[in-house]
């Protein structure tokens, strides 16, 4: 396994900070559960010698595998200043849309450590001048430090939730596909219709072929505008 962690560090380390925030999300494209965004506060001014070791493998939380994910959260929370998380139901997701929920979530993480942040990273998005001074940086949770550390924690905490609402609804696999498309996904929705926690603002082709019948939890009449179904891309 490839020690990523050192090129990380040095990029945050560059920047000349000692406080570096980092951002970032899980769920963005998931037709169901939450959308969960984190930031987590690095001091390199402390983060030295034995406290930086745990963090000699961290990554990207979509090349690492569920086991190393458990590790690195386990590593980021030790290792880390501050962790923010935020948890947005479907219903928010809905409401106001999947990208304003996200943007807004974004800056919540970083007005959430600034101050004493001196240096905020966020993965890809600009979040407009209402949010603390940040930078948006292209796959940001390949490059930073910081921004990977978050990427981690929103991806292990959406995990976590997801196996949680498999218990609630085991018959649409949650723990399998925590939420994303899938053959058998998209299966469960046309034979049983959305579940609680499904986004009914999404343009899904399962939800447009669900069996009139179906059983599921939330029905398809409260789905919203088309106007608001717009802005999500259609999916199976």
């Amino acid at each position: 396994m490839k020690r990523t962690g050192q090129k990380l560090l040095r990029f945050d380390r560059r920047l000349g900070a000692r406080f570096v925030a980092g951002a970032d999300e899980a769920g963005r494209g998931s037709l169901a559960g939450p959308l969960v965004v984190a930031g987590v506060l690095l001091d390199y001014g402390s983060l030295r010698d034995h406290r930086v070791r745990p963090l000699a493998f961290l990554n990207d939380s979509k090349q690492c595998s569920p086991e190393r994910r458990e590790d690195l959260f386990r590593a980021v929370v030790g290792c880390a200043e501050r962790v923010a998380v935020r948890v947005i139901p479907p219903g928010d997701i809905d409401r106001n849309g999947l990208h304003r929920s996200n943007l807004a979530g974004l800056r919540a993480m970083l007005e959430a450590l600034t101050p004493p942040a001196e240096a905020c990273l966020v993965d890809g998005f600009r979040l407009g001048p209402a949010a603390p001074e940040h930078t948006a940086v292209v796959d940001g949770d390949e490059k930073s430090a910081a921004i990977a550390a978050a990427s981690i924690v929103a991806k292990v905490t959406r995990d976590r939730l997801m196996r949680r609402l498999d218990a609630l609804y085991p018959a649409y696999g949650f723990a399998q596909h925590v939420g994303y498309i899938t053959p058998g996904h998209s299966a469960v929705v046309r034979a049983r219709g959305p579940s609680a926690v499904h986004r009914l603002s999404f343009q899904a082709l399962c939800y447009e072929e669900a069996r009139p019948d179906a059983v599921g939890v939330r029905g398809l009449s409260g789905r919203g505008s088309a106007a608001s179904r717009a802005t999500h891309p259609a999916i199976a």
